[in-house]
């Protein structure tokens, strides 16, 4: 398991966001979540190893113009798929401009259906240490257009 399943580690920005809707769209967010969708949806370039989440799939997420491009390749590196809970977490690969790990899980929690994101990372690169708060408002920006693209359609 990553550490998004455990207490997050010291030494990192810690995120943790979510968002509901109604007990109904379970199946279709999870789906969603489970096909890359979310991350699409949400405007990044998204090339997977595999059309389904799966522990170890790599996934290159880009983000911006492509002159101006910011690749972020992942590792799936856990995945839980029970019949009120979907989800799963990916870790930085060398290369992505910060270091940490995200988890996203669509859960059924007292009759409505939860979509949570956490987070932490730190950064990896020299530009996004330069980036400083500039990168933390990307990681911001980019976390909330995935509470949108979860939204039932």
């Amino acid at each position: 398991m990553g550490a998004t399943a455990a207490m997050l580690p010291r030494g990192y920005v810690h995120l943790v966001r979510h968002v509901t809707h109604d007990a109904d769209a379970f199946a279709s967010m999870a789906e969603r979540l489970m096909t890359w969708q979310v991350h699409e949806h949400a405007g990044l370039g998204v090339a997977a190893s595999a059309g389904r989440v799966q522990v170890g799939a790599v996934v290159e997420l880009r983000i911006g113009p492509p002159f101006l491009q910011v690749r972020a390749p992942c590792r799936v590196v856990y995945v839980v798929g029970e019949p009120d809970r979907v989800g799963f977490a990916y870790g930085t690969l060398g290369g992505h401009p910060e270091r940490g790990e995200e988890s996203f899980f669509v859960e059924r929690v007292a009759g409505e259906t939860r979509f949570t994101i956490v987070a932490f990372s730190r950064p990896a690169t020299a530009l996004a240490r330069v980036g400083g708060p500039l990168t933390r408002l990307v990681q911001d920006r980019v976390t909330e257009r995935y509470l949108r693209a979860i939204r039932p359609r």
